[in-house]
């Protein structure tokens, strides 16, 4: 574990810890997300409605996940986004959980839950997709 230049902690392995390593970093409802791939509240998140630019990390390991660019109001209670920043940036994992089948999404450097995406929704956005994201999983870092 090291301090970064914001006086923050981060994991320098992230995918070499244990969860004790996690419980230090993370805020226990950071923790119960991030590392036990619960849901925070609909409409409660920081970013739900955000509209500046800029980038949006993973709370995690503050890996670049999404881009404003991406960012659009879907109305469902979490930040919405049609892509991920990069390729490669997330990763998608069949989640079979309440009954019904899903497409998880997680974070691909530290494997951190983030939300789910779903296809096929009608928001015309490019992707025909929507990456539903709690706001707990991510830092923002405006563009300047």
């Amino acid at each position: 574990m090291f301090m970064k230049p914001d006086g923050s902690k981060s994991i320098s392995d992230p995918l070499n810890v244990g969860n004790d390593k996690w419980k230090q970093i993370l805020s226990s409802e950071a923790y119960e997300v991030l590392r036990q791939g619960g849901t925070e509240p609909a409409f409660v998140g920081k970013f739900t409605d955000n509209q500046e630019p800029g980038d949006y990390l993973c709370a995690g390991c503050d890996a670049l996940i999404f881009r404003s660019a991406e960012k659009f109001h879907s109305g469902c209670g979490w930040p919405s986004f049609f892509d991920a920043a990069l390729p490669g940036a997330v990763t998608e994992l069949v989640d079979a959980s309440h009954g019904r089948i899903r497409t998880e999404i997680r974070c691909s450097k530290c494997d951190s839950h983030l939300g789910h995406v779903f296809e096929g929704e009608g928001y015309g956005t490019p992707t025909d997709l929507r990456y539903c994201i709690n706001s707990i999983s991510m830092k923002f870092v405006p563009n300047v």
